[in-house]
């Protein structure tokens, strides 16, 4: 129930900023704009100044004369703002026949069109910004001070690139690296499309490993090359009546060895517990920060225990704090780098090189992540809106009919050709979008069940 309430507060806040920019920017611009709506389908119920407050759909005859229908609809996975003489996910088409009006969209210039249709995105830029500069304002940036390795996975890319658990890497192409920000900085922003030469300490040598730029992973999200020194794996939940439940092991509870072989990340105990089908573990337990116990536990037949794990960093963490000014150059470094890797992975999606699904998540996956960024406190919620009001906002330009993008290409369009383009195809294109996005919705709703139910 808390995930359904945090998706439909995640959505209604994000839809709300983006459409109040359309709303907002066509007002302005002088258009009538006929429904303000959060949600799409079957209007539940809804305020406007000739009618008053009702519910269910108004009469099909119902004239607003100019005044806008506030409403909220029953499927909670969008809005619209319907501006008069647009074609729009509204499917309104009345207009078709007539004469253009001066308040409609299709008899302004194209420059009042194209602030329209880019405000909706416009806001949702600008809502990410702030909350990345008050993000770091409020809390600055951490910095882990390590730049050893804590451990590197057996047949990994970072074992096979000639990496191995202990090292202290010194310099990257003659950087030299202080802390695991400056490393990953040097691994996949700085050096970008170059082969790298890493100087490490190893054994209280100085050595230089070569590494091609092929072997790395080409964005964190991938990364599942190594790990920083001072993570322990922590457990987040239990499954009730699971193996770990039983066995009294707690949320926060930080495993600190299992069969008196320290673990450090989570694959890592992954491995070793699937590996223990029906054999008893002994794990060494971190609780409350102080007391240090051990409870045997024996995996079940699947090799698991019932648990989930995330990591925790344990090691000396320096934290920056900013001026206000300071933290707006923050805030914009953090847009231009999501954005650059939303792109990116975009890119990997398309040319085949990444799943679709590992990249999109539908309602239950936003739901999931809501529910677990606000369980991490308000200011992690808040951040967590900040990262999909930027990933909505690339998301909408994209030049696919039915989305803003779509829209901003037939406004070009229709001033390079100095015409409006027939009613009828702009109907056809809209059409042709709208089923594509329902099938492509209906893929990831598909896959997002398939992630929690077995079929």
């Amino acid at each position: 129930m808390s995930e359904v309430l945090y998706f439909i507060l995640t959505i209604g806040i994000l839809v709300f900023i983006h459409e109040f920019g359309h709303f907002a920017a066509a007002k302005l611009s002088k258009m009538r704009v006929e429904a303000f709506a959060i949600g799409f389908g079957y209007r539940l119920f809804g305020w406007n100044k000739l009618s008053g407050f009702t519910f269910g759909n108004l009469p099909d005859d119902f004239d607003g004369a100019g005044n806008t229908d506030y409403r909220l609809c029953a499927l909670p996975l969008g809005g619209y703002v319907r501006i008069a003489g647009m074609v729009d996910e509204s499917a309104d088409t009345s207009f078709a026949d007539k004469e253009p009006q001066p308040y409609e969209f299709r008899s302004k210039s194209t420059s009042k069109k194209v602030f329209v249709i880019t405000a909706g995105v416009l806001m949702n830029l600008l809502l990410a910004l702030i909350i990345f500069w008050l993000s770091a304002y409020s809390h600055g940036k951490q910095y882990l001070k390590t730049t050893t390795i804590g451990y590197v996975a057996p047949n990994s890319a970072a074992r096979q690139a000639g990496f191995a658990t202990g090292d202290k890497i010194l310099r990257i192409n003659g950087v030299a690296v202080a802390n695991w920000e400056d490393l990953r900085n040097e691994f996949f922003v700085n050096t970008l499309g170059k082969d790298l030469d890493v100087a490490l300490a190893r054994a209280g040598t100085e050595t230089t490993i070569h590494v091609e730029r092929k072997a790395i992973p080409q964005d964190e999200a991938a990364l599942n090359f190594f790990y920083y020194d001072g993570a322990k794996p922590i457990v987040e939940s239990t499954l009730a009546n699971s193996v770990a439940a039983k066995v009294g092991i707690l949320k926060d509870d930080v495993l600190l060895s299992i069969n008196e072989t320290p673990v450090n990340t989570v694959e890592q105990t992954i491995g070793l517990i699937s590996s223990s089908k029906g054999k008893e573990l002994k794990l060494r337990i971190l609780r409350n920060e102080k007391d240090t116990i051990a409870i045997a536990a024996t995996p079940s037949a699947e090799g698991k225990l019932g648990m989930a794990l995330s990591h925790k960093f344990f090691g000396e963490v320096e934290t920056k704090k900013y001026t206000v000014f300071e933290s707006l150059s923050e805030g914009s470094k953090a847009l231009a780098n999501m954005t650059g890797l939303t792109l990116t992975m975009l890119k990997r999606v398309v040319s085949g090189e990444v799943e679709f699904k590992s990249v999109f998540g539908g309602p239950i996956k936003i739901a999931q992540y809501a529910a677990k960024s606000a369980d991490s406190g308000l200011s992690s919620f808040i951040l967590f809106l900040g990262y999909l009001s930027l990933s909505l906002a690339i998301l909408n330009i994209l030049p696919i009919p039915a989305l803003d993008g779509g829209h901003f290409v037939m406004i070009l369009v229709e001033h390079l050709i100095k015409r409006e383009i027939p009613i009828k195809m702009k109907i056809a294109i809209q059409n042709t979008g709208m089923v594509l996005l329902l099938l492509l919705m209906a893929f990831i709703i598909f896959n997002d069940f398939k992630s929690v139910i077995k079929f």
